[in-house]
């Protein structure tokens, strides 16, 4: 039995169907682990969706957001106001209101206590514990799986706040707690979100840089393991793990066995 990480798909299936076969994935005794984003921008949405859904006694995948943009999109919009081709074609399938209950339930953090492996879309902030970010986290699942959750899908969009206080009002905090797990890439000291670079870490502006960087992060016993950055690309570092190669955007899908890290990988989308 093995665990498989696999990075941002978002919409690639063919791709995805490759890495599978390749690491020779078996539903009867492997789990399967993504780091979210499976959906958006890689032109088979619904089918991913659809297969991952299919695995999805053996699958963790964790809220990623384009993840939210698709719920937030059939939340806000009427049928014939979505310009999404692939949420478009998601709505449309007889199959969807599962589907998207399915990701709805996606959980916005994983914490594996045998391995110490925390599982996320986007990182962490570095001042948190390991209690706190749970915490937080289940403020979100719990907002997405009650009666909260279409207010929630309405005003989560936006960069403020962007710094973080436990004086926050409820909405505020979730809203910028689903942020940093599902968007931050830099910061300040002070934990203060930036959202200006998409880039590699290098182009951050002065007095930021990237989430993981920080001393307060460093000192962490978990290893973190994430997507999001497909400018950072694969990183593998003793307790930060980086599986966003840039599929979508012609790089490579890429998966991560949990128990020797050993990498896997498949060209992704011809962009």
């Amino acid at each position: 039995m093995a665990t498989y990480i696999i990075g941002d798909i978002q919409g690639c299936y063919e791709p995805l169907q490759r890495l599978l076969e390749k690491i020779q994935f078996d539903p009867a005794r492997d789990k399967l682990w993504l780091t979210g984003d499976v959906v958006n921008r890689g032109g088979q949405s619904l089918e991913v969706l659809r297969l991952v859904y299919s695995l999805r006694a053996n699958v963790i995948s964790v809220m990623g957001n384009h993840d939210l943009h698709l719920l937030g999109t059939v939340n806000n919009r009427p049928l014939k106001r979505i310009k999404n081709d692939e949420f478009t074609a998601i709505v449309k399938a007889p199959d969807h209101p599962e589907l998207l209950d399915w990701l709805a339930a996606s959980p916005i953090l994983h914490r594996d206590k045998a391995t110490r492996t925390i599982l996320v879309h986007a990182g962490l902030l570095p001042g948190w514990s390991i209690p706190e970010a749970r915490l937080h986290a289940t403020e979100i699942e719990a907002a997405l799986a009650g009666n909260k959750r279409k207010k929630f899908l309405r005003i989560m969009y936006g960069d403020t706040p962007a710094t973080w206080s436990d004086r926050l009002g409820y909405w505020d905090r979730v809203k910028l707690a689903t942020n940093i797990f599902t968007r931050i890439r830099l910061c300040d000291s002070r934990g203060t979100l930036n959202f200006s670079v998409k880039g590699p870490p290098e182009k951050a502006p002065a007095g930021c840089a990237p989430w993981y960087a920080y001393p307060a992060r460093r000192k962490k016993k978990w290893t973190i393991v994430f997507g999001h950055w497909a400018a950072l690309g694969l990183m593998v570092r003793s307790k930060i793990i980086c599986l966003d190669s840039g599929c979508v955007w012609g790089g490579k899908l890429t998966a991560m066995r949990l128990e020797d890290r050993e990498i896997f990988q498949v060209d992704g989308v011809v962009s």
